[in-house]
């Protein structure tokens, strides 16, 4: 038997993180993502003429704004219903029984369970038992699966659920079950929802799983989204496949910058991960965050920020990506972070001279401030944004500590223009 499974459409949700892209066609196809997803979704499960479509929660995002909602839904189960393709679903905690005030009627092949006990609806001719139940509140905090019926012999039996399990990070602790408490129930399969990852959460003779989102809808839901086709068979553990039904995607790319002895090679670095990410992504566009991190002689010339922003803007849209963000987080390399064999080898009385040089400025800010006039004049405003205010006698002292380091650093052999030991 092959079953499709998926949770979490969460239909015309609000995609956040979008005030950033008003300017590209992203923003409009994110918006319409949630739908076009969920029409991949019915595409797929025609595709591998499943014997059922599993919905484990939260088809909804929440009350309907109006009733193109839930005519879109319901179009999409028609087409399943033409097909001879049964859907079963439970309500979450994002569209409970008492979120939900506006109502379709919904076609004869979709089974919604109960609210108010668990239910079981079995096909015969399918050779099928699907036992669950929905949310009827929105905040359902007790343990759902005791009360769940034991396993039909000789069917396939499937659980639906919308819960935490164990807990997860970023959800909402509902309907907390543990890993045994599902095995226990001896279903084939235990179809979950609610945790917007996909994950396996039993591996052995009765396998339970998050299906995860079919569409990421802001950045910290990254990466490929989509469902999980289930192959199984009465008294058979049961074995999945992800499918991916998503229309964008959100990533972060996340770069050491370390490496990099100049902005051009952190940028050439950045070009390589954003290629790399456009193609795991396909044809579907991509939203990405981007951070640099890490000691590099390249972090005084990244300090413009409106400069950087634009320089990944062009790298970015070599690879069809849209940059959503960009934190810089890196810095002017110290001698901690070099080898101890290049600090050793420093000239000791030269560096000592550096460091009294250094010293002499902290103590005479008058002096600092006149070397320092023509960066204040024409890069003050961005370096007080990023924390160093050179009217500021700390501003100035901070300033001239990273001279030194800087200048130790070059004196340890480090080739200030490929950073690495001469």
């Amino acid at each position: 038997m092959r079953l499709v499974h998926a949770a979490d459409l969460h239909l015309d949700s609000p995609l956040l993180g979008l005030s950033r892209l008003e300017d590209s066609e992203l923003a409009d196809t994110l918006r319409r993502a949630t739908r076009r997803a969920c029409e991949n979704l019915v595409d797929l499960t025609v595709a591998e003429r499943a014997d059922a479509l599993l919905l484990a929660g939260d088809v909804y995002d929440g009350d309907w704004r109006d009733y193109a909602t839930g005519a879109f839904f319901v179009r999409q189960m028609s087409r399943l219903h033409d097909e001879g393709i049964p859907v079963f679903l439970i309500n979450g905690n994002h569209d409970a029984e008492s979120e939900i005030t506006r109502s379709l009627r919904l076609p004869p092949n979709v089974h919604r369970l109960a609210t108010d006990r668990p239910e079981t609806v079995v096909l015969d001719d399918v050779g099928l038992a699907v036992h669950g139940q929905g949310f009827a509140t929105r905040a359902v905090l007790e343990n759902l699966v005791p009360a769940y019926p034991d396993r039909i012999p000789g069917l396939v039996n499937v659980g639906l659920l919308h819960t935490s399990v164990l807990g997860a990070e970023g959800h909402d602790s509902y309907a907390p079950c543990t890993p045994e408490d599902l095995a226990r129930c001896r279903y084939e399969y235990f179809a979950l929802g609610h945790v917007h990852e996909r994950r396996v959460v039993n591996d052995g003779e009765h396998v339970a799983a998050f299906s995860g989102n079919l569409q990421g809808r802001h950045p910290r839901e990254p990466g490929a989204k989509g469902a999980t086709v289930v192959e199984v068979a009465p008294g058979a553990r049961a074995a999945l496949r992800h499918e991916v039904c998503d229309v964008a995607r959100w990533t972060h790319v996340r770069l050491d910058a370390s490496p990099c002895a100049d902005p051009e090679e952190v940028l050439e670095a950045l070009d390589a991960a954003l290629r790399e990410v456009g193609l795991a992504a396909g044809s579907r566009p991509v939203a990405a965050r981007v951070t640099l991190d890490g000691p590099t002689p390249a972090a005084p010339a990244l300090l413009d920020a409106d400069w950087l922003r634009a320089e990944i803007d062009i790298v970015a849209e070599k690879s069809g990506a849209v940059v959503e963000m960009v934190r810089n987080r890196t810095r002017s390399p110290r001698p901690e972070d070099l080898p101890a064999e290049a600090v050793a080898a420093v000239d000791e009385e030269l560096a000592g001279a550096v460091a009294v040089a250094a010293s002499r400025l902290v103590a005479e800010p008058e002096r600092a401030g006149e070397l320092v006039a023509v960066l204040e004049r024409e890069a003050g405003r961005r370096l007080r944004g990023a924390g160093l205010d050179l009217r500021d006698p700390a501003g100035l002292a901070e300033l001239a500590r990273r001279a030194e380091e800087e200048l130790r650093a070059r004196l340890a052999g480090t080739d200030p223009a490929r950073g690495s030991a001469a």
